[in-house]
């Protein structure tokens, strides 16, 4: 089969087009999938530039966590999808290719008014986002919440989820275009931050001094300082990207007055069992969503496989809104 193969770790001219093994026959729960469309996320670029290797058993030469494509073939514990079923899915690694062998858990059916690509610009943003500010941060319904790099494909997620809960939603971004176009999905307070991450005083007038219940954090570094001053009191924190950098200052005594939560998470390297709860609330909660037209997908741009060099360097630009998705 074909996939996208890292030759050798670096820039974009290190992708190509490579013919690989098909993978094995599926056992026990195992499906597998023919790949119709992956989504392209920060973690490919990453794991291109080798700062970011997949869990033990993944290649670290083929990037892709998330697709969606036609059942081909099921293990013999596997009921539940059939050959010709569409589903799409999440994965530790490896979806960027013709076939990928998952686990029946980490997949749920597509919905019908979905074709294979706006599929594809689902699974891993909408799960991280799912499971980080509602999950794992509790975020009430009407609650507020505060997005760093709200025009990413993660921010735009959360933002649809949040507001179609009833809650109110800041968010940053470096460019104010950006910001506009997030004014269509329901963002409430736009907040432009510049080289220096100066937002607090901002969330707090947008929020009548009180403070962001949740901030969701894709950013990182320099941040953190402002976000414990952005916090209401027992607000949580949730870092999920570190574009930013990874290390910050932290205040104890802030985070001790305002009896705050700093939490840290990653979907890739969670067991089969943490991701396949992740992937059914998703399915329980959010695909009627994606059904009624309450939630969307955003997909910026689409590339054949071929061009995936071009699709990394529109990536790496941060020119992109919403998702950046390959057709296979």
């Amino acid at each position: 089969m074909k996939a996208v193969y890292i030759n050798e770790f670096g820039g974009p001219e290190n992708l190509e087009i490579r013919e690989v093994p098909d993978p094995p026959k599926p056992r026990r729960s195992g499906i597998l999938v023919g790949v119709r469309a992956a989504g392209l996320n920060r973690a490919d670029i990453m794991q291109r530039r080798g700062s970011y290797p997949p869990p033990q058993g993944y290649s670290p030469n083929i990037p892709g966590l998330e697709f969606a494509g036609e059942v081909i073939a099921h293990g013999d514990t596997a009921t539940r999808f059939h050959p010709g079923d569409r589903v799409f899915g999440i994965t530790a690694g490896e979806a960027q290719a013709e076939q990928v062998l998952i686990d029946e858990s980490l997949l749920a059916p597509i919905p019908s008014n979905l074709s294979f690509v706006d599929a594809a610009a689902f699974p891993e943003v909408f799960i991280t986002a799912h499971d980080a500010i509602f999950t794992q941060a509790q975020l009430q319904a009407s609650g507020t919440l505060l997005i760093h790099a709200v025009g990413s494909g993660v921010g735009l997620a959360a933002l649809q989820l949040a507001k179609a809960r009833g809650c109110i939603v800041l968010g940053t971004s470096r460019t104010a275009e950006k910001l506009e176009r997030c004014a269509a999905f329901g963002l409430d307070v736009p907040i432009v931050v510049d080289k220096e991450p100066e937002f607090a005083e901002r969330v707090m007038a947008g929020t009548d001094g009180r403070g962001a219940d949740v901030i969701l954090d894709l950013v990182g570094g320099a941040y953190f300082a402002q976000n414990v001053a952005s916090l209401a009191p027992r607000g949580r924190i949730m870092i999920v990207g570190l574009s930013a950098g990874r290390k910050a200052e932290i205040d104890l005594g802030a985070l001790l007055s305002k009896r705050a939560k700093v939490i840290g998470t990653t979907l890739r390297g969670r067991s089969v069992e943490e991701k396949a709860d992740a992937v059914r609330r998703f399915e329980k909660e959010v695909v009627p969503l994606i059904e009624s037209g309450a939630v969307m997908g955003n997909v910026d741009k689409i590339f054949p496989l071929d061009d995936v060099r071009a699709a990394h360097e529109y990536m790496e630009s941060n020119a992109s809104f919403g998702k950046i998705v390959l057709e296979i």
